[in-house]
């Protein structure tokens, strides 16, 4: 997809049509101010709550845009898809609504939480014993051979423009909105929002964070193509793993990301256990992510709008008492 004028219009019309075909399936989520997140870094800190979309995850949203694309074909046939858990979950649900078979690709290290509501919803699910990117390709490879549809967490345009309903209900319920803060992966939260608010707001910042432990993406955009790299474990397991090669986030990112940042472990830590004190929220690492990301740069935009997009809350109990101990 070559990056043109037209391609993004046409990409933002897709995102303004889901907005409005996928309700009321999906929900549209709401924008709370912070008083003390505001307070402790002296922006006005907006959060944009996506923990509490359908499964736990803005993930519901493309998938479902996904579903609703199918051909009657595909749909009898089902889809493959590759998941550390947010989007098979998404995918699973999505599916399941819709009567469409689900088959999931995971990491053996995956979240068993996230995985056990895959299967709940009736996804089969493989896991595979190596690092996420493989898997991903793997499954790829599956779904080619056995003549079915693969459905990538982020390199798809129904994927994106319905990862971007999210910037879609940012301009209605925060029209001067200054800057979003977005944790990143493979690049399509990121890249729908992005597009949205170029089309609806344009010259609104748009912040992508990375934990220090996986930025493959970031280091990606720094390095103009797409590598692989070593990442590190992190509490942001939702973002976690490389991106695929030909990626179409990859050039929406470069063209329509403002900034990037990483944050640590422990900023991650800080900000789940500032959720958790302030808000009285459980959200997992890569929620985190974006919140620390904010914190972070706080000091750019003191008295501004900040829109923080909290992506998830799929995690363990244990494993979160863990983190904000």
């Amino acid at each position: 997809m070559s990056l043109t004028k037209d391609s993004l219009n046409t990409l933002a019309d897709a995102i303004l049509h889901a907005h409005q075909a996928l309700r009321p399936q999906v929900a549209v989520t709401a924008l709370t101010h912070s008083a003390p997140l505001s307070a402790l870094t002296g922006c006005e800190v907006f959060l944009k709550c996506e923990h509490l979309q359908h499964t736990g995850s803005f993930k519901f949203r493309g998938a479902s845009n996904k579903v609703l694309a199918l051909t009657d074909e595909q749909r009898k046939k089902g889809v493959i898809t590759a998941s550390s858990g947010n989007h098979g979950q998404a995918l699973a649900l999505a599916g399941l609504r819709a009567g469409v078979p689900v088959t999931v690709y995971t990491t053996t290290s995956a979240s068993p939480t996230k995985l056990a509501a895959v299967k709940a919803f009736g996804a089969k699910v493989i896991s595979l014993d190596t690092d996420p990117l493989s898997v991903e390709l793997e499954a790829a490879k599956q779904a080619q051979q056995q003549d079915t549809l693969f459905v990538s967490p982020y390199n798809d345009l129904d994927v994106i423009a319905g990862q971007g309903t999210v910037g879609a209900e940012l301009v209605e319920q925060l029209p001067d909105v200054d800057a979003v803060f977005i944790a990143v992966g493979g690049g399509g939260l990121i890249s729908g929002i992005a597009a949205a608010l170029a089309h609806l707001k344009p010259g609104t910042d748009i912040i992508g964070c990375w934990p220090e432990n996986a930025p493959t993406l970031q280091r990606s955009l720094e390095v103009g193509e797409i590598i692989e790299m070593e990442e590190e474990e992190t509490l942001s397991d939702g973002t976690a793993g490389g991106v695929e090669p030909g990626s179409i986030t990859f050039p929406l990112c470069q063209q329509l990301v403002t900034q990037t940042v990483l944050v640590s472990e422990q900023e991650i830590r800080e900000a789940m256990k500032a959720v958790a004190r302030f808000e009285r929220w459980m959200i997992e690492g890569a929620a985190g992510v974006a919140l620390a990301g904010a914190i972070k740069l706080a000091a750019q935009y003191q008295g501004k709008k900040v829109a923080v997009v909290l992506c998830g809350r799929n995690i363990l109990l244990e494993k979160f008492i863990g983190a904000i101990q």
